[in-house]
């Protein structure tokens, strides 16, 4: 163990309020493509670019065009919880971690056993009818074929946000919330690009910032420990007490 694990070690040691901030890198290890890496979906090739195919706009316009990348791209179903997710939801079973707070949509973090998640794009798992708010399973959206239709007659729509679309406020106090009072904040898989999501770590008032991600961040000279391995090398190291 390296001294920069060793002092995430302790620091972990010495928490009881740790919030942890994940992006895509958390889920690459699980088998699911990142957005911007060399191989992430917006360097692959479409009809349309990958931004505008998850817009709002688009969804409206091309339903049935967003379904085949979504279903294609999107809906990583049979993708299983990596090293990280495990330790996260570890460390909250021991009462050292407060929350997690993901910009990912697979749902991950709970199949591994985090409980108290902030989802600030939103969840695959999670569809509603447009009209009548039913709700319909992933499983349902994954096996259909074009626009999946309510019973009612009405659009069912994945609840994730789409570019154009607001985050959610309730999910975004939340979240707030915790970052503001965590005693450890460790950020982790993610370039901080995506706002404004990722303005979020601003409300952080502790000493201890962590970064953990494979590529450099605009963030990292201000954090208290970086480290520039991939997120489930670095938390599966450690050991929880």
């Amino acid at each position: 163990m390296d001294e920069t694990i060793k002092t995430l070690q302790q620091w972990i040691d010495e928490s009881r309020a740790i919030v942890f901030f994940g992006g895509a890198g958390v889920s690459t290890e699980s088998g699911i493509p990142d957005f911007r890496s060399v191989d992430g979906l917006y360097n692959q090739k479409y009809a349309w670019p990958p931004e505008e195919i998850l817009s709002r706009a688009f969804f409206d316009a091309r339903p049935e065009e967003f379904y085949r990348f979504y279903r294609d791209k999107m809906l990583c179903l049979d993708a299983q919880p990596n090293a990280a997710h495990k330790k996260l939801a570890e460390l909250e079973a021991a009462g050292r971690l407060r929350s997690v707070v993901t910009q990912n949509i697979d749902g991950l973090h709970q199949k591994a056993g985090s409980r108290r998640v902030w989802e600030l794009h939103g969840s695959v798992h999670r569809n509603y009818c447009m009209n009548c708010r039913k709700p319909y399973a992933v499983e349902e959206i994954k096996a259909g074929q074009g626009v999946p239709k309510c019973s009612c007659g009405g659009t069912v729509k994945p609840d994730v946000v789409l570019y154009e679309e607001s985050l959610d406020s309730a999910t975004v106090e939340g979240a707030v919330m915790d970052i503001r009072s965590a005693d450890l904040l460790i950020i982790g898989g993610t370039s901080l690009a995506v706002y404004p999501a990722a303005g979020l770590i601003n409300y952080y008032r502790g000493s201890r910032l962590v970064l953990i991600n494979k590529s450099a961040t605009p963030y990292d000279s201000r954090a208290d420990l970086a480290i520039n391995l991939p997120i489930g090398q670095v938390l599966g190291q450690i050991r929880v007490k």
